[in-house]
């Protein structure tokens, strides 16, 4: 993963795996003024009027490389459902409303730009390429709290665009910023509950208890949803993961556990260009 500074000033990561462009934002380079989403808030429900979000997310689209018209958000729920988006959505949650509530998009468009909005849990942008006539290439964007990366949401995104034609071995993923387990701290309660979602295996290779606290425990989703995606069969090599922890730095991203649910929204994207597609 590295991180790269556009030349109108937004600062994004993005994984030298993925040739299609994509980003998953950072909070700078935007135009948000109020301290809890300076700089670059990509979320509308935040406390900014919409009138700044949609130029910020204009800025983050200009570094990144797709048109910000095309972007498609969902009613994100925390759950593990996907959705495969049409080009008659584009747009949708930001120029028109949101898409069905699910955590997880598909497209197989250039018209139809997948994102997804985070401020901890987990971002996943997955890209399949080009197969022949056959297929036409997809790219996928998914949002991983604790419930959809307990509930295998990578799983499902990987399912949809195998249903397009992607073949599971050339698929390529980026995981994003997200709280480590450095910094993300659970109770025995979350413990039991991903138990009974993930499985006991991955709950105690992933969740750890702390020394001497008993019934705290600190989780790493990030390597959780890596290790569905390797069970599944996509190489380890073709998964680039961000060591970045969103509260370990708040100057540079926004943190949902750090900020006490007082911030502002980051952006993670990808965009099928024509060139990655049938249509090229």
């Amino acid at each position: 993963m590295i991180r790269v500074k556009a030349p109108n000033g937004v600062i994004y990561s993005r994984s030298e795996l993925i040739p299609c462009p994509h980003g998953f934002s950072t909070r700078v380079g935007g135009v948000s003024t109020a301290p809890h989403t300076q700089s670059l808030n990509l979320g509308l429900d935040r406390g900014d009027g919409s009138d700044t979000v949609l130029e910020n997310l204009r800025r983050f689209a200009e570094a990144v490389g797709f048109d910000p018209k095309r972007t498609v958000s969902a009613r994100q729920i925390h759950s593990a459902r996907v959705v495969s988006l049409t080009e008659e959505q584009a747009g949708a949650g930001w120029f028109s409303p949101a898409v069905a509530d699910c955590d997880g998009l598909v497209s197989n468009t250039p018209l139809a730009v997948p994102a997804v909005r985070t401020a901890d849990c987990v971002p996943v942008l997955l890209y399949a390429p080009p197969r022949g006539d056959s297929f036409g290439g997809a790219v996928a964007a998914a949002h991983a709290g604790w419930r959809g990366t307990a509930g295998g949401i990578v799983r499902e995104v990987v399912r949809q665009l195998v249903a397009l034609g992607a073949e599971v071995s050339m698929i390529r993923a980026a995981i994003g910023p997200s709280i480590g387990p450095c910094c993300y701290e659970v109770r025995a309660d979350f413990y039991e509950a991903f138990s009974r979602e993930a499985g006991v295996k991955m709950t105690e290779r992933y969740v750890r208890p702390i020394p001497a606290r008993e019934g705290v425990f600190l989780a790493d989703l990030r390597r959780v949803n890596r290790d569905w995606l390797t069970g599944l069969g996509i190489p380890a090599e073709q998964i680039d993961l961000s060591e970045d922890c969103t509260a370990c730095h708040p100057e540079l991203f926004f943190s949902h556990r750090y900020s006490g649910g007082v911030r502002g929204s980051l952006l993670s994207a990808i965009a099928l260009t024509e060139s990655h597609s049938e249509t090229r």
